[in-house]
């Protein structure tokens, strides 16, 4: 998520936690609205009423692709894509692995490390319906394992609801064979 979008989100929980609770306006430096009339209030403005909330949009991410290991090098390939029925405007796969990868690594442009054994890489927008994003990787394992198991989900969907969660969530054993293993 873009911090500008986080910053803004923040922003509004906070708003919407001093408007919900009686008197958090007045411990967040804020003044609480007087009464217009003689009647009792609950110390929650008329104007700070629920607001329903808009239903999220939905979509269907897909990640499929297959994982080899050979030479003590992890060649990953994802192809994800959106089936609808809205767009997506930004999306992050994370892949986790059960060994750690060595210290240095060349990761593509649009993916960064997140841990020891976990990298995260943008698909970027997502058209409902729309061609499929292709990321590739070439990763080293540390300390040279016989196998390698890759767990694959979305970890950030662009704020979409995601109607069929079970093709985007893999987990895979790869074996150092140089056999490819499809998801």
């Amino acid at each position: 998520m873009p911090l500008s979008a986080a910053a803004a989100m923040a922003a509004a929980m906070t708003v919407l936690v001093a408007a919900a609770v009686p008197g958090a306006a007045a411990s967040a430096g804020t003044s609480p609205e007087a009464p217009t009339s003689g009647a009792p209030t609950s110390g929650v403005p008329a104007s700070a009423a629920p607001v329903p909330e808009a239903p999220l949009p939905e979509a269907d991410l897909s990640h499929h692709g297959y994982v080899s290991f050979s030479g003590g090098h992890i060649a990953i390939r994802i192809r994800s894509e959106n089936l609808g029925p809205s767009d997506v405007t930004a999306s992050t796969v994370r892949l986790r692995f059960s060994a750690p990868l060595a210290m240095t690594q060349e990761l593509p442009y649009d993916c960064l490390r997140s841990g020891k054994a976990t990298v995260l890489c943008e698909t970027g927008g997502l058209r409902s319906g729309g061609g499929a994003r292709q990321t590739a990787l070439d990763l080293q394992p540390a300390g040279g394992p016989d196998e390698v198991i890759v767990r694959l989900d979305t970890v950030w969907n662009g704020g979409v609801r995601d109607t069929d969660p079970k093709n985007n969530v893999h987990q895979v054993l790869t074996p150092a064979t140089g056999d490819a293993y499809a998801f």
